[in-house]
């Protein structure tokens, strides 16, 4: 039976189409994505629409389901992705503002724009998208649904596929310029966002002095904006050489936590009133102490907090912390402690998507910021197996994320 949800929405699975097939990624096992092919999606309920999908990525955070982190909310033949953008195809009658033949990014967030939550613009933090009980059950809430990222976040196919059926369409897609370069529109669909969020929950601005824990897609993107936003100095903290580089290039601070026994001591002798600013992208699965390695390998937590103790130490007394990479469960050897005698305010939670658009379309399309330097490589859809591979071994070329181009977007489209 599908499973349902409140108004708009009305259900997690799509209406699949009698005879119509599509290419889509499947999540098949630890490690194993196959492009499977599945009934096309149709409308599902009035406010859907379908878009026909002309560009996707793989994001950092398909990696925890990849490497088998999440394998108790997977199910075998789910379809991942949530960064993806193309044109409508159709929409349901209850749609106004987006029309069939429109150019347009799907945010990750499925928010009903109604709820509590969604009235004060916390989109994923929406409480009728997302039926998890097992969320439930570990956070005493639920947050938003989002697309192709588990049965926690409830269970939506996502958008690495030909098609994508698209709920509650004029609050989930961003309508776009058809003359603006498909790598900076993708490049907004989650990354941008996502970073942009970073800065906000650690409230970055002119003049601040800022450590970015992690070099990939988001904490680059995290640190060019803080740039953007004002910061007088941004420090780019990890242990990849060529992210380091790729970070000075961009105009941080390199500091690589290999060439350091304590990387926040090292800090602190460079600023010794710490950082105001100390944000995490890095993500659960980071670990750079023996101690959180097995714990982790042996199940005594699901979460390494190596990081964020560095950043709590590495930050000055009253600054602000922002957790932007994913974490999920549990973890030990927490310090509490400094966190509250230092009075440091931290913040995280997923990227509210819609909360900041038009702003980042805008500054796109006005030339202020690009973020299709995010994208060091290129190839066909249907290719993504062996570039899921490549991602979490990263060894994608280039260094960061790669473009995945559909048959539909290689026409032309």
């Amino acid at each position: 039976m599908p499973t349902s949800v409140p108004d708009p929405v009305v259900a997690v699975e799509y209406k699949p189409h009698p005879t119509d097939k599509m290419k889509a990624a499947q999540w098949t096992g630890t490690k194993s994505i196959e492009v499977g092919t599945v009934p096309k999606p149709m409308i599902t309920a009035p406010k859907d629409a379908i878009v026909h999908v002309t560009h996707a990525t793989i994001c950092g955070s398909d990696l925890h389901m990849y490497v088998g982190a999440m394998n108790a909310g997977m199910q075998k033949g789910d379809i991942m992705g949530h960064e993806a953008i193309g044109i409508v195809d159709e929409v349901g009658p209850g749609v106004v503002d987006i029309k069939k033949g429109d150019r347009v990014i799907i945010l990750p967030v499925i928010a009903c724009g109604e709820c509590f939550y969604c009235q004060k613009k916390e989109y994923s933090l929406c409480d009728r998208t997302n039926p998890s009980k097992e969320m439930e059950g570990m956070y005493g809430h639920r947050l938003s649904g989002i697309f192709g990222y588990s049965h926690l976040t409830g269970g939506y196919p996502g958008d690495q596929a030909e098609w994508c059926r698209v709920p509650n369409a004029d609050l989930t897609l961003v309508k776009a310029p058809k003359d603006i370069d498909a790598k900076k529109l993708l490049g907004l669909a989650d990354v941008t966002t996502t970073a942009w969020h970073g800065n906000e929950l650690a409230e970055v601005s002119k003049g601040s002095t800022v450590g970015v824990w992690g070099c990939g897609p988001i904490g680059l993107s995290i640190q060019r904006l803080a740039l953007f936003r004002g910061a007088k100095k941004v420090y780019a903290i990890d242990i990849d050489k060529h992210r380091l580089e790729l970070a000075e290039s961009y105009g941080s601070i390199p500091i690589n936590v290999s060439d350091h026994e304590d990387v926040a001591d090292y800090i602190l002798s460079l600023e010794p009133h710490g950082l105001d600013k100390g944000i995490e992208a890095s993500g659960f699965r980071s670990t750079n102490s023996i101690a959180h390695t097995i714990m982790r390998t042996v199940g005594l937590e699901g979460d390494s907090s190596d990081t964020i103790s560095a950043i709590i130490k590495a930050t000055r007394k009253c600054g602000n912390i922002a957790l932007i990479g994913d974490f999920f469960f549990n973890t030990n050897n927490f310090p509490i402690g400094a966190l509250m005698e230092k009075t440091i305010t931290l913040r995280g939670g997923q990227l509210m998507a819609q909360k900041y658009f038009p702003y980042l379309l805008d500054i796109v399309v006005r030339g202020e910021y690009d973020p299709s330097f995010m994208f060091t490589h290129t190839d066909d859809f249907e290719k993504i197996p062996e570039n899921y591979a490549l991602f979490n071994d990263h060894k994608v070329p280039g260094g960061l994320k790669v473009c995945l181009v559909t048959e539909f977007g290689r026409s032309g489209q």
